[in-house]
């Protein structure tokens, strides 16, 4: 049965997984609910492989849509349950599907050990069956559904300590701030289809491609469209402002971060992005919003992460600025960089984390970094996947973010929508990213233990933790070679790959960029293993060597010295307490004094407790009536008919 004309069935086995664990696996051993939850993530996998498989033979037009029935119909309004596939597609498939299946199996030892062990891989399924939705969606409305069920999930995985204030309310604060961005995709949404009187990807495509692009400083309806569903990006993706509920979503167990807060949902405004960029491609001033976003994300977050203890809250900031750098890529028009280090991220902020979650399971759940030290010999797997992982996202040559990061600030300097600021943003950030990693990693595996040894017993964890990590470590480093030809004058394999994606709707009337003569094979290598990606990167490194290991007594200086900005940085530019400030407080004031007290009280239910009580009273005075006197009876009667016979003459003495 070939997949390609079966897709309902990556999404069915995730579902039936969550399903099954959900109704039954309270009252099953954890090995019956591995063997479910595991295996329904691991045959997934077994089936986009297929796919792949069948969609390297297939020869016929793309997107290949699967159109199982129709959903929708109210009016002109018409939505079908339709999947597609494509390039870009079997990119995020391969990504979800593989690292899904990792972090799964990573689970089985992290969580071995916690309550709710069949909820956990209930809601990691159902996560599943949702992000594969997204990326199969073939028209705004299937891909919302898998918006909005990710973040469903996301909800649940984060508060699922619930239990503890601090996590309950960390899923509360991912679930209200996403929605805020979901009112503008929504919105955006519903323009579209009045737009295009479409919800379908291949109608609105069609219909864009014969239309000019808007001015750069026209807001038109292509440009409000576009920042619309960027609005709901900014939210699911963690952008500013709406970046403050991802690093308080580390509550939630450390595979959680790894699956949903570094590989998977929270590039889902980047897919989003790059689905439509025929929408974005035609609107040039919202691909500049998009840009500067990104790349100022990327600046920002990285400089509050130069200064965060918490292990997991370093990794959290570090994952807001790379999907900055991934909508910097997409804001200049290189989508196929920004997919490309959505990949590559995947791989090594997924290893990174899970690393993290193998430190915390050593330490006995400790995660400030103070409180660790020279952990490299007693977790050895641990410290070189995790060494690996942040070489990685330094961007040190021969890794794969090496080669993403490289096309995405290329991009920005040379490209047809370059920016020389947004590209200093980038290179400054890039720096600022490799310094904070290494400070974690020498900070955690290097110099003299800053734990009590005789209370803390570090051990390595089990083989179903480390597996994925020496996996994804592999991924890390060999991940991005579909790129490495290009460095001797040869050719980006993955570009090359999705071009047909990104290509296939030219704007009309928009002059092709003009090819660069292609440089000899020495000089392009020699230019990318001495730009200045590359500097900032060895920059970083050693100046977090010579802080944290050569003189370790210089960041405490430097802290006193610059004790104000120190004090900013530490606590994150004090975004949430101005938040609270401005707009929680006031809202819970408002809902509390007027709404609640005002309206709900005062009016509504005044109004419905003053109708009873001039309905109890109007009956007490009416009771009095019946006085079971019949002589009392008797003169009622008549003086009801008297006051009737008057009124009869009246009206006829009115004709």
């Amino acid at each position: 049965m070939p997949i390609l004309d079966h897709l309902w069935i990556i999404l069915a086995l995730p579902l039936a997984g969550a399903a099954i664990n959900g109704l039954l696996g309270k009252r099953w051993p954890q090995t019956a609910i591995n063997t479910v939850a595991v295996g329904s993530v691991s045959l997934t996998f077994v089936a986009v492989a297929e796919l792949v498989r069948e969609f390297w033979q297939f020869s016929g037009p793309l997107p290949y849509v699967n159109n199982y029935f129709t959903w929708i119909i109210a009016g002109p309004f018409r939505v079908n349950s339709e999947l597609q596939v494509d390039q870009l597609t079997v990119v995020m498939l391969c990504v979800v599907s593989f690292v899904g299946m990792l972090i799964h199996v990573y689970s089985t030892g992290y969580m071995a050990h916690e309550d709710g062990y069949y909820r956990f891989f209930c809601y990691l399924n159902l996560f599943m069956f949702f992000m594969l939705t997204l990326v199969l969606g073939a028209n705004l409305i299937v891909m919302f559904v898998g918006w909005e069920g990710v973040g469903l999930c996301s909800y649940l995985l984060i508060g699922f300590y619930y239990l503890r204030k601090s996590a309950a309310d960390a899923g509360k604060k991912a679930f209200i701030v996403t929605r805020i961005g979901d009112f503008g995709f929504t919105v955006g949404v519903l323009l579209a289809f009045w737009t295009f009187n479409s919800v379908n990807f291949s109608d609105i495509f069609h219909q864009l491609s014969t239309m000019p692009a808007e001015g750069a400083t026209q807001v038109g309806v292509l440009t409000a469209i576009a920042l619309l569903l960027f609005t709901g990006a900014i939210g699911k993706s963690a952008q500013l402002p709406l970046y403050v509920w991802l690093p308080d979503a580390m509550e939630g167990p450390t595979p959680v971060s790894a699956l949903i807060h570094a590989a998977t949902m929270v590039t889902a405004g980047v897919y989003m992005v790059s689905r439509m960029n025929p929408l974005f491609s035609r609107a040039p001033l919202a691909m500049l919003v998009v840009a500067i976003v990104g790349a100022v994300t990327a600046l920002y977050s990285a400089t509050i992460g130069l200064v965060q203890t918490d292990i997991k809250k370093v990794l959290a900031y570090s994952t807001v600025s790379q999907l900055g750098y991934m909508f910097l890529a997409c804001g200049v028009g290189s989508y196929a960089a920004g997919i490309f280090h959505l990949m590559t991220h995947a791989f090594f902020k997924g290893l990174l984390f899970l690393a993290a979650g193998s430190v915390i399971h050593a330490m006995g759940g400790e995660q400030n970094m103070m409180k660790m030290g020279g952990l490299r010999k007693q977790i050895p797997v641990t410290y070189w996947t995790m060494f690996i992982g942040t070489l990685t996202i330094a961007g040190i040559p021969g890794f794969a973010g090496f080669f993403s990061k490289d096309e995405i600030l290329e991009a920005a300097k040379s490209g047809p929508n370059a920016n020389i600021w947004l590209w200093l943003m980038g290179i400054v950030g890039a720096g600022l990213t490799s310094f904070y990693m290494f400070r974690l990693v020498f900070l955690t595996f290097f110099g003299t233990p800053r734990y009590d040894e005789h209370h803390v017993h570090v051990h390595e964890s089990p083989k179903s933790m480390t597996v994925p990590l020496i996996f994804l470590a592999f991924l890390s480093i060999f991940g991005g070679w579909f790129a490495a030809p290009k460095l001797v004058g040869g050719i980006d394999h993955f570009s090359k790959f999705l071009d047909p994606v990104f290509s296939a709707y030219p704007v009309p009337g928009a002059q092709a960029v003009a090819a660069e003569p292609a440089a000899s094979g020495s000089l392009e290598l020699l230019h990318a293993l001495t730009g200045w990606p590359v500097i900032v990167a060895v920059l970083g490194l050693l100046l977090a060597w010579w802080m944290y290991i050569k003189s370790p007594e210089t960041p405490k200086r430097l802290a006193k010295s610059v004790h104000g900005l120190y004090l900013l940085l530490l606590n994150k530019y004090y975004v949430d307490e101005l938040y609270a400030a401005v707009i929680v407080r006031p809202l819970l004031w408002m809902s509390t004094h007027v709404l609640w007290h005002v309206v709900d009280e005062e009016l509504i239910d005044g109004a419905l407790h003053g109708a009873a009580r001039t309905a109890q009273a109007s009956g007490g005075e009416l009771r009095k009536l019946q006085s079971g006197n019949a002589r009392s009876y008797a003169t009622w009667v008549v003086i009801g008919a008297v006051s009737f016979t008057v009124l009869l003459l009246g009206l006829w003495m009115a004709r």
